[in-house]
């Protein structure tokens, strides 16, 4: 598919962005069918690592990620998903994955 360079799992990393706002929602990964059911569907699909299955974002918590565009990095080994979240993105209830903030003192 295209140029992507999947990596020895046949994954790529996906960095979902809000497209109005610019903010960082999550990061996943996406295999073949993941990303070719997400530029199909206009919804984000993901490669479940840890249940090691296709997963429709939201297909269970109603917090789906509306799609807007899709792009690539100047490698093909990242895509960036410009997407409207319908709800919390994160599995904690919070908007964002990244609500933790990491400062120096934490190492």
């Amino acid at each position: 598919m295209l140029n992507i360079k999947w990596d020895d799992k046949g994954l790529v990393a996906a960095i979902i962005q809000d497209s109005a706002t610019g903010e960082v929602l999550m990061l996943g990964y996406m295999d073949a069918e993941a990303l070719k059911q997400t530029l199909e569907s206009g919804h984000a699909w993901f490669w479940s690592r840890s249940r090691q299955e296709l997963w429709h974002k939201g297909a269970t918590s109603g917090n789906y990620l509306k799609v807007k565009e899709v792009w690539y990095d100047c490698d093909a080994d990242a895509v960036l998903v410009k997407a409207h979240p319908i709800g919390p993105t994160c599995h904690t209830g919070e908007r964002s994955c990244f609500f933790r903030r990491l400062n120096s003192a934490d190492l």
